[in-house]
């Protein structure tokens, strides 16, 4: 089992305080990049432990070469009753992965098309982060989008013709 620990405090470290405008952020800026990963081979309650730790909710599984097996979450192990068995039996196997240079407006995109809830993020093949629907929701937050207040019609203009 490989482990790093996850930096979960927010404002996030090391980031910039100033704001971004939504449409510019990239998802490196966004993206976990120490990444709890987890191996086919390990049992359901390991893996089931590790969440829990971590308190996570999708861990990507990586084989021996550290290459892309998988990704588990908390909803793919719901079926799961024997937790000694291998968690590369309820893994998704075909894992929907975006480069870190992509703008984050395409990665909510692709969560929303797809359904997913966690993205893998690569360079060259290589996993180098992992971004949630929950960092959407901090962008959002972080950014306290204000709604516009519609114009009113001036008067004896734009006002619906009655009986």
């Amino acid at each position: 089992m490989v482990v790093a620990r996850l930096d979960w405090g927010f404002p996030r470290r090391g980031r910039s305080q100033e704001r971004q405008d939504p449409m510019n952020v990239k998802i490196s800026d966004l993206m976990h990049k120490k990444v709890v990963t987890a191996a086919p081979n390990d049992s359901v309650a390991d893996v089931r432990a590790l969440l829990e730790k971590h308190r996570i909710h999708a861990v990507p599984l990586v084989d021996g070469d550290g290459g892309l097996y998988g990704i588990i979450s908390t909803v793919d192990l719901v079926e799961a009753v024997d937790g000694t068995v291998g968690v590369s039996r309820f893994a998704t196997r075909r894992v929907t992965t975006l480069p870190q240079y992509n703008d984050i407006s395409a990665a909510a995109r692709v969560m929303r098309k797809r359904k997913i809830h966690h993205l893998v993020v690569t360079h060259e093949q290589e996993v180098v982060g992992i971004l949630s629907s929950f960092d959407l929701l901090q962008l959002v937050e972080d950014h306290r989008f204000v709604m516009k207040v519609a114009p009113t019609p001036k008067k004896g203009r734009d006002r619906p013709s009655g009986p």
